[in-house]
């Protein structure tokens, strides 16, 4: 079953009240929120404050994806915030089955994720410790890139691989998803679909959302 998370990155930060209902409104499955620190990648996007004051407005899962550098040291914030899954970057984290464990630990749903030039081989041996696995299919940082060809090897591989260990595991792409591109990556594997400015930009997003699940 496909899931739409459309990506507040994309939303009108003057009203983020009102974006976030769209969403809800939209038949959307999740609200994905991406945390940025202007070290792991150039912008500074929100912090957990921003997360606490969108939480009672929306019953839609928030599944935060911390594009940050040290990522151990924001987790427990965001899920004090309200987050119910967090995602962090195999790149950024230390020690990252322990993070992963720490996120469980909190009664979190844990995710990793890889950067387009990041080799997936990196994330195998720890499919079981993960909910989900997040495979950037543009660089991370900025909204309204075009999709990287190619990444279906990637998802492919990490679902060929949870498969072979009986794992339900959800597999999350994030950049460029449209209509056509969606295509691509579910038939690859991915089954959570982030959406930013074609959904914000959509004259009506709940027909938008019913396109993206029906176009595959």
């Amino acid at each position: 079953m496909i899931k739409i998370a459309p990506s507040i990155l994309s939303a009108d930060f003057s009203c983020l009240k009102t974006e976030l209902e769209k969403i809800e409104r939209s038949g959307a499955d999740m609200v994905h929120l991406d945390i940025m620190d202007g070290h792991f990648v150039p912008p500074i996007t929100i912090g957990a404050i921003v997360v606490n004051a969108l939480r009672p407005h929306s019953k839609l899962l928030f599944d935060t994806h911390l594009m940050v550098s040290n990522p151990d040291s924001h987790i427990e914030s965001f899920i004090e915030a309200g987050s119910d899954s967090i995602t962090i970057h195999a790149e950024a984290a230390t020690n990252l089955e322990a993070s992963l464990a720490r996120i469980r630990s909190l009664g979190a749903r844990a995710g990793v994720s890889i950067s387009p030039e990041t080799d997936e081989s990196v994330i195998i041996n720890i499919l079981d410790k993960v909910d989900m696995v997040l495979i950037m299919t543009v660089r991370p940082g900025y909204g309204g890139q075009k999709y990287i060809e190619g990444m279906e090897k990637k998802i492919r591989n990490v679902r060929d691989a949870a498969n072979r260990l009986g794992l339900s595991l959800d597999i999350q792409v994030d950049g460029g998803i449209n209509s056509e591109t969606i295509k691509k990556v579910v038939t690859a594997g991915a089954n959570v679909i982030v959406t930013g400015s074609a959904f914000f930009n959509s004259k009506d997003p709940a027909e938008f959302v019913s396109l993206l699940k029906g176009s595959v």
